[in-house]
């Protein structure tokens, strides 16, 4: 009787064991650690880039930084090109991803993906010498885009369905950019945000912009692994409260300008 009541005891002991570490994921371990690694592109204004100190600023930093603040821990920008979003997150580098990252069903394949945070209109960056003035004028021409990102899938799938002309893939925003200034593509795709904020600081001479693309929206989420439920859940609800505070209008206004794209799609309940 005694061996098989020590036997029970060890069998409690080791069924909390067991459930305490089940129930222990991301979140705890983020606020146990006292610190927030949100991965973030900074070659992307406003949404992210360095100020003349170097340090990062724009909205996904600021983003960032209300997360770890409601967390009640420190906030560390990993910065990551976008290609490299999701492998830092995969292995561990990174915490959550808080880089403007396009919802896609794709990605939800490996990364658990929020309620929309932001959301971007599609427009055509060009040079005022390129006879470039809407989306239809780009049939035939050399274009390109930024590897991985919305846009870029949604460009090179027209350029093969147009049947001529070429599509180059590049690994930054502003390795894109600069493309288009050089001359070595016509034009590419970019978000509303990005153009502005290119031709605003006049660093590239002569670009324009030539109209919306006839993209959908670009509704992006943060993300985190796609198995950390308790993390994911407590994102969904601070990009709830980020709205309903009034903070997603006020780093809109901030960084962008103007009245805040709605985060919500027709018809549809987030």
């Amino acid at each position: 009787m005694k061996n098989q009541a020590v036997a029970v005891a060890l069998l409690a002991v080791m069924t909390s064991s067991i459930l305490n570490t089940a129930q222990a994921d991301k979140l705890d371990d983020i606020i146990d650690s006292g610190k927030l690694r949100c991965a973030v592109t900074l070659d992307f204004p406003p949404m992210g880039s360095r100020d003349d100190k170097n340090n990062p600023v724009g909205f996904d930093v600021d983003y960032c930084n209300d997360l770890a603040k409601v967390l009640g821990v420190t906030a560390e920008v990993v910065e990551t090109p976008f290609p490299d979003r999701i492998p830092a997150l995969v292995s561990g580098r990174a915490d959550v991803i808080v880089a403007s990252t396009s919802d896609t069903l794709e990605r939800a394949k490996t990364v658990g993906m929020t309620i929309p945070y932001f959301a971007f209109q599609m427009v055509v960056l060009t040079r005022e010498d390129a006879g470039i003035s809407s989306y239809d004028d780009l049939k035939g021409k050399d274009v390109g885009n930024t590897s991985g990102t919305f846009e870029a899938i949604a460009l090179e799938k027209d350029q093969k369905k147009w049947g001529s002309g070429s599509f180059r893939a590049y690994q930054t925003q502003n390795d894109t950019i600069l493309a288009v200034a050089q001359g070595h593509i016509k034009a590419s795709v970019v978000t509303n945000t990005v153009a502005a904020a290119t031709i605003k600081s006049g660093k590239y001479k002569g670009l324009k912009i030539a109209g919306n693309a006839p993209y959908t929206i670009d509704y992006v989420s943060l993300a985190a692994k796609r198995n950390e439920y308790g993390l994911i859940h407590y994102l969904n609800l601070f990009v709830n409260q980020q709205v309903r505070s009034g903070r997603y209008a006020e780093l809109y206004e901030k960084w962008v300008t103007g009245k805040p794209v709605d985060l919500t799609v027709p018809g549809v309940y987030y």
